[in-house]
């Protein structure tokens, strides 16, 4: 089970290739998982009716207990056969219906796939941690399904309404799962069940996991969703809203309602809101004139139905409900696929268009009104066995005095007659000879027949539905199972003839009064007329949307003025508060300071101090940024005499970069301070900037002085060397001790370079001489171009031809396009000699610093150093020509090669960041160990890169075009 679970990722992420070239027919590769899933299913269904429960973990997260572990009970196995073999028919289904369709398909056929593979594992795992994980990742699937056509403003919609209204409720319940386990102490479904907890707690767990349940499956009140989820493709809406996700919910409510029926917010929430649902959603339904959403809101109906038979905790009433859960996946499914039939062939869904389609397509019209039959509860089908057990089991429980079954049993009987209402409003409405006003028959719609095979899946999920009635008593075996996992002792059993009973008798009444509120609503157009209610449920979401909405506006207004003072300031407030109100509420002081540790601090101290006056004294912008420079500067004087190459190595760098960030920044800006806007309430400023230091200067000496234990630190020159397999310890703890928080500083700076480069407004961020070059040839020729070198020519820069062999190579292109004052051949003259020189020097640092001062991100800094001075001697088209590529790529690569180091161990069963090391004896080079950490130096060393030529790019070339063109339009207002 846990390889099919996989098989699942896999072809998902293989399908979106295939589809290139496999175009609809892909389709038939994707069917193929859930295909095996079934066989699998059905090969194991011996030992399931026998009650050997086949059972397969795998341990994921072993501190926190998590399993990825899989259980196929009675009810897995239902819901297998169901999410599978449903499953399966669609995508079979899809190859007819998206045939000479290509766009998005492989994006379509891999996120179904998916899908299918999340409720696969949803049905299955043992997990309730991992349950959770599946249910959200059905909520994101069914998102991307349902605004598959995302030009469409009500797909867009609809998918997001889906999607917030079912996250919700699975964070919801997710709080319920956490307090569950908790109190249960395991994580295991089984385990809990075999042993539920009470208390208070627990009532309210359940409470949470009911709001999971009751929105996943579009109970009221949050009905809503599913009628408007039918904007999507309409294989989406027979797999999702019929078979798989809305089942989700009922799945939920069916396994634990064993084993937590009797605590008290059970039944009254489940019966309530499922009577509510099923009564709403079959008066919907009757004034719909979309054959899509008569099904939809029929969906809901039968939901709530579903829900309060199989969550009412009794044994008869879950035989009833697993019946009704099986019999509802096969009558909606085959629905909902007749409708794309129709909607295909026709181009409308709408009843008032549809008119004598029945007499022109007799088998589509046959086997609609038995899936019809099915859901209305008519002999022989299986909703007929299904509901007659729902209605016995009611009665009995009515006998013995239940209050809760009498609303039960009104509540079911009144819904099944609307049932059967607006199952005659849909084969009526699409198959039907309509009659216009005067009387008058109306022309017959003209029927296209449809491609062979298209309607194959809807006839074999129909003829299942028929068929399950006959074989009733056989399934009645097989469904026992789960049944029997609820409390009492029950007597029931399927079957399509119990005698005269009186659930013959109810269901005789639902057929009476289904015809007879069919016949009313047409006889009296009350179908046609407006809404009766003010407000749905739908309003009252779009009220809360919008009130969000305008919410965060007034909040977004009222605390973001677009002044970074004020911003720092609060900051700043909000830090002396908090820190100060800790150091005074603190009874015990402990302040140990040595006047000095080194004599260089006695030098560096009174230079950084004065650095920093004069820096907040400075009237120029670039002089305070010098001399906050200063400060850096000292700190790397002190890293150096207190033993810390690598530190010392790394903030000169940082220092340099961060400087030269500064310089390209301040040429956008005025070069005095307050030369538009003076600053305002200086002494505040000063006050708040004294308390900030002071402050600081007290958490720095308490917390240096606080220390009561050896420090962990005296420990990792061993380890380093024990378990990095290196001698530098920074470099060690970064990439492999500490290696997770470096990931996410790596995240930082990703997110940081395309922040900066989308202030600037960069369009994109490669800017290529050879490609500016070589634009206008065609594609084999630009590819055969990207391998010839450039060579200066009298007429400028060129790619090397026969006739140009001879020129000299090109190099610092770039300062052929600068103006003659900003060129200097000194600066190229010395770059040419320094470049490549200073690229080896970077590479050294990457690869010694495992032992020696150096590393990923030193190593990178340095080779941006290189770029920078590329820059600077030959402008931005000589940084295009020095870095062709894309900083994007090189981030996203760097990224890549960290993230791998991470996931690769999990491959090989051990944990995430686990080092491999290799070991020889080379020829004249002699004992040679790799790390594999290392390629995660490697992944810090091209992210760091990026960076720096993101910022390059942006502030720099792109400020110079921006600046350039400021310049030519200024030029040209003059000459006219």
């Amino acid at each position: 089970m846990i390889v099919l679970l996989a098989l699942f990722a896999v072809g998902a992420l293989l399908l979106p290739v295939l589809a290139r070239w496999l175009g609809a027919r892909v389709f038939w590769v994707s069917a193929l998982f859930p295909i095996a899933a079934l066989v699998h299913a059905l090969a194991v269904s011996p030992d399931v009716v026998d009650g050997v429960i086949p059972f397969e973990t795998y341990t994921w997260i072993d501190p926190l207990g998590i399993e990825l572990s899989m259980r196929m009970d009675t009810l897995s196995w239902v819901m297998t056969l169901v999410v599978t073999g449903v499953g399966a028919l669609v995508m079979l289904y899809c190859r007819v219906y998206f045939r000479g369709k290509t766009a998005g398909l492989g994006r379509f056929s891999a996120v179904l796939l998916a899908f299918a593979g999340a409720m696969y594992g949803l049905v299955l795992t043992d997990d309730a941690v991992m349950l959770v994980m599946f249910w959200e990742v059905t909520s994101i699937l069914s998102y991307l399904l349902i605004g598959h056509y995302h030009t469409r403003a009500a797909s867009r919609r609809a998918a997001l309404q889906a999607l917030l209204v079912t996250t919700l409720g699975g964070l919801v319940m997710f709080v319920g799962v956490v307090m569950l386990v908790v109190t249960a102490g395991t994580t295991s479904i089984a385990a809990i069940l075999a042993a539920p907890p009470t208390g208070v707690v627990v009532d309210v767990a359940l409470v949470l996991l009911l709001v999971g349940a009751i929105s996943k499956s579009a109970l009221f009140p949050f009905h809503f969703w599913l009628p408007g989820a039918m904007a999507a493709p309409t294989p989406v809406s027979a797999y999702l809203h019929a078979a798989a996700m809305v089942k989700a919910g009922i799945y939920l409510l069916a396994r634990f309602s064993p084993a937590f029926a009797e605590a008290g917010p059970w039944r009254p929430v489940i019966v309530t809101l499922g009577i509510l649902t099923m009564l709403l959603g079959g008066y919907q339904a009757l004034r719909e004139t979309d054959l899509k959403r008569i099904l939809a809101f029929g969906t809901v109906s039968q939901l709530g139905f579903i829900s309060v038979v199989i969550a009412y905790g009794t044994r008869d009433m879950a035989l009833a409900g697993i019946a009704l859960l099986l019999s509802h996946a096969l009558f909606k499914s085959a629905l909902f696929l007749v409708v794309g039939v129709i909607d295909r062939q026709l181009s409308t869904r709408d009843i008032r268009d549809l008119s004598g389609v029945g007499r022109q397509a007799p088998t589509m019209a046959a086997l609609s009104m038995v899936a019809i039959a099915t859901m209305a509860g008519l002999p022989p089908t299986l909703g007929f066995v299904a509901k007659e057990a729902a209605f016995t089991a009611l009665l009995d429980l009515v006998g013995e005095g239940d209050g809760w079954a009498l609303a039960a049993l009104v509540g079911i009987v009144a819904g099944s007659a609307l049932t059967l209402a607006y199952g005659l409003r849909f084969v009526w409405g699409a198959f039907w000879t309509k009659r216009d006003a005067a009387g008058e028959r109306r022309e017959p719609t003209y029927w296209p027949d449809p491609p062979i095979g298209f309607l194959s899946a809807p006839l074999v999920l129909a003829s299942l539905a028929l068929a399950g009635g006959i074989v009733s008593p056989l399934l009645d075996s097989v469904l026992a199972g789960y049944a029997d996992t609820a409390p009492g002792e029950g007597h029931y059993h399927l079957a399509l003839w119990h005698g005269l009973e009186p659930a013959l008798l109810l269901s005789l009444l639902t057929i009476v009064g289904g015809v007879g509120v069919f016949w009313l609503v047409r006889a009296t157009g009350w179908d046609l007329t407006g809404r009766i209610l003010r407000f749905q449920a739908g309003d009252v979401y779009y009220l809360v949307t919008r009130g969000i909405d305008r919410l965060s506006v007034s909040v977004t207004s009222l605390t973001q003025r677009g002044s970074l003072p004020v911003y720092v300031g609060t900051i700043f407030v909000v830090f002396v508060a908090a820190e100060g109100s800790v150091l005074l509420a603190s009874p015990d002081w402990r302040i140990a300071l040595d006047a000095w540790q080194h004599p260089v601090q006695l030098a560096m101290a009174p230079l950084m101090i004065a650095a920093g006056i004069l820096a907040v004294r400075a009237r120029k912008r670039y002089t305070g940024v010098v001399l906050v420079s200063v400060t850096g500067l000292g700190m790397i004087v002190l890293f150096a005499v207190e033993g810390a190459p690598d530190l010392a190595l790394t903030q000169v760098l940082v220092e340099s970069v961060t400087l030269i960030a500064f310089a390209l920044v301040l040429r956008r800006l005025p070069s005095r301070m307050g030369s538009h806007n003076e600053s305002v309430a200086p002494v505040a400023r000063a006050v708040l900037a004294i308390a900030v230091g002071v402050t600081m200067a007290f958490v720095a000496v308490v917390a240096s002085s606080a220390r009561i234990h050896e420090p962990v630190s005296v420990a990792w020159a061993e380890l380093a060397y024990e378990i990095g397999h290196g001698r530098n310890i920074v470099n060690v703890a970064l990439v492999d001790l500490r290696g997770w928080d470096t990931m996410g500083e790596l995240s930082v700076l990703v997110l940081a370079a395309t922040g900066v480069a989308s202030l600037v407004f960069v369009t994109h961020r490669s800017d290529n001489t050879l490609e500016r070059m070589t634009k206008r040839l065609p594609k084999a020729a630009r590819r055969a171009a990207r391998r010839r070198p450039l060579v200066e020519t009298t007429e400028g820069i060129r790619l090397q031809t026969a006739e140009n062999r001879d020129r000299p190579r090109a190099w610092l292109v770039g300062g052929q396009k600068m103006s003659r004052e900003s060129r200097s051949i000194l600066l190229e003259v010395i770059v040419r000699i320094l470049f490549h020189t200073i690229i080896v020097v970077s590479l050294y640092l990457l690869f010694a610093g495992h032992n020696l001062p150096g590393g990923g991100f030193a190593g990178g800094l340095v080779a941006g150093m290189a770029l920078v001075m590329r820059y600077i001697a030959g402008g931005r088209y000589e940084l295009g020509a020095a870095a062709p590529r894309d900083a994007g790529q090189l981030l996203g690569a760097g990224l890549v090669l960290a993230v791998g180091t991470a996931v690769v161990p999990l491959l090989f069963g051990v944990d995430p960041l686990t080092r491999g090391i290799w070991e020889a004896e080379l020829p004249l080079v002699g004992h040679v160990e790799f790390v594999t950490s290392t390629i995660f130096d490697v992944g810090v060393y091209l992210v760091v890169i990026g960076l720096v030529l993101d910022v390059l790019r942006s502030l720099g070339a792109e400020v110079d075009r921006q600046l350039r063109e400021e310049k030519d339009s200024a030029e040209r207002r003059a000459v006219r």
